[in-house]
């Protein structure tokens, strides 16, 4: 799978957030969008999933070929887009078990087989060190900013799209959870040959999934491309020497 976006220009409320972005991503690739605050990254991610309040002014998004523009959010998961969510939200009364089968059975159009299901949730939360009280629970109710990352990768994990959508899987992360966290999401990649966006503001979960490509955006535009060079370089300068590409 590709998705591939061009001369890309988005606003929101009236507002154009995304200025003529350029960008493609192969299953199996492991690309990292860095920049700082406000400079359009999780817009970006919520214009490719087909957020309605995203609006796009002109360019494309294309799925494998197919043009993303007028697609529901739901086609688009169909087709094998994942995003996990930088402030996942909590719903009371939905399950979290619930919500992963029906997930699960919604993109495959088919039933699942419930007893080799859950072994495969109990496998995954085992590898994610999440107690098995999580079965019990309703969808990141009362769970803590780290809990409900692994909830979102439990779900990346369990859905196996083609390509997927980090907005910042390490925010909310201790060091030890982090490292857990960048482990199975470079195991589940791996295995899936899942192509994989890492949106972040810091270098941290870049030391343990080593990215091939990374972009550094500010302004809505993509100012700088590179490898992991490029992070080192960020870490030790900052944002403000790629400031000037962006005017």
């Amino acid at each position: 799978m590709m998705v591939e976006i061009k001369d890309l220009h988005a606003s929101v409320n009236g507002k154009e957030i995304i200025k003529g972005l350029n960008l493609s991503v192969r299953s199996g690739e492991i690309h990292a969008i860095m920049g700082p605050n406000g400079s359009g990254k999780t817009t970006l991610a919520n214009a490719i999933m087909g957020h309605p309040k995203i609006t796009i002014e002109s360019g494309q998004i294309l799925i494998d070929g197919k043009d993303a523009n007028g697609m529901k959010t739901d086609e688009r998961v169909k087709l094998g887009i994942f995003m996990q969510f930088q402030n996942p939200v909590e719903i009371d009364g939905v399950g979290l078990i619930q919500f992963l089968r029906t997930s699960k059975e919604s993109i495959t159009g088919s039933k699942i087989n419930f007893k080799e299901f859950m072994d495969d949730i109990k496998e995954s939360m085992k590898k994610l060190e999440m107690s098995d009280d999580f079965i019990k629970r309703s969808l990141n109710v009362g769970f803590s900013g780290g809990e409900k990352k692994k909830s979102e990768i439990l779900q990346l994990m369990v859905l196996k799209p083609s390509i997927a959508i980090l907005d910042e899987p390490d925010s909310g992360l201790d060091v030890d959870a982090l490292k857990v966290v960048a482990n199975n999401i470079q195991e589940i990649a791996k295995q899936n040959n899942m192509g994989v966006i890492i949106i972040t503001h810091y270098s941290r979960i870049l030391s343990y999934i080593r990215p091939d490509s990374v972009h550094v955006m500010i302004d809505g535009r993509i100012v700088a491309n590179g490898d992991y060079e490029l992070v080192k370089k960020i870490e030790k300068n900052g944002y403000e020497s790629l400031q000037e590409k962006s005017k």
